[in-house]
């Protein structure tokens, strides 16, 4: 049996109204990475490959895991997702978040869109689909510990791969992705199935409560 396991960026410029200025750790972001790494040191065996996306946020949070060198790899990249908010402005009039919340309504309407081929924001959501599926077909190998780093519309992404999710569902699994989270795949010869969810071991702890963060 393998296991593959995708890990969340950590805390990135949340501020940010750009893809370019949103991707680069924050502090806390690259503190998370770190107690990430620790935790997985003291708790479990080296993974025998990890994976990053190209993005910086993917580099810094690899980095700060400290695994040594990880293998680049740009299909594991995040959607652009401000380019779909400014699509979904242009097409439909609806205006680009100002607050978690308008995120929270924003997410579900965006990619029902984007599924629709009504926006195709920086790349239709068929090859954005395919390219997760593709990438995550050739890390999941039975018999290896594999680990990638990457972002939470990736994760998302391959719930609906492997669990079939609907669009709904999609941006309801999509909303609480923590960043550093953790999620675990148990890899077979007849499948990859999912063994965990939203995992955030090394922030566990009332010290840590303010340290759980989503954006």
């Amino acid at each position: 049996m393998g296991e593959l396991i995708l890990v969340r960026h950590g805390q990135a410029n949340s501020g940010a109204t750009t893809e370019e200025d949103y991707d680069r750790l924050s502090k806390l972001g690259h503190q998370q990475a770190k107690w990430l790494g620790d935790w997985f040191a003291d708790q479990e065996a080296p993974f025998d490959q990890v994976y990053r996306g190209t993005m910086r946020r993917h580099r810094e949070t690899a980095e700060g895991l400290r695994f040594g060198q990880a293998d680049a790899d740009d299909r594991l990249n995040e959607l652009d997702y401000f380019a779909l908010a400014r699509d979904m402005e242009i097409t439909h009039g609806v205006r680009i978040p100002a607050t978690q919340q308008d995120f929270a309504d924003h997410i579900p309407q965006t990619l029902k869109a984007w599924h629709a081929q009504e926006i195709d924001g920086a790349e239709p959501f068929a090859q954005f689909e395919a390219r997760i599926a593709t990438v995550l077909a050739e890390a999941a190998v039975p018999g290896r510990r594999v680990m990638c780093v990457t972002s939470g519309g990736v994760i998302a992404m391959s719930l609906r791969i492997a669990l079939g999710l609907d669009m709904d569902r999609l941006a309801q699994v999509l909303l609480p992705i923590f960043n550093s989270s953790v999620h675990r795949f148990r890899v077979v010869e007849r499948g990859t199935f999912l063994t965990s969810f939203n995992a955030i071991p090394h922030l566990e702890g009332s010290e840590r409560t303010d340290a759980r963060t989503w954006v």
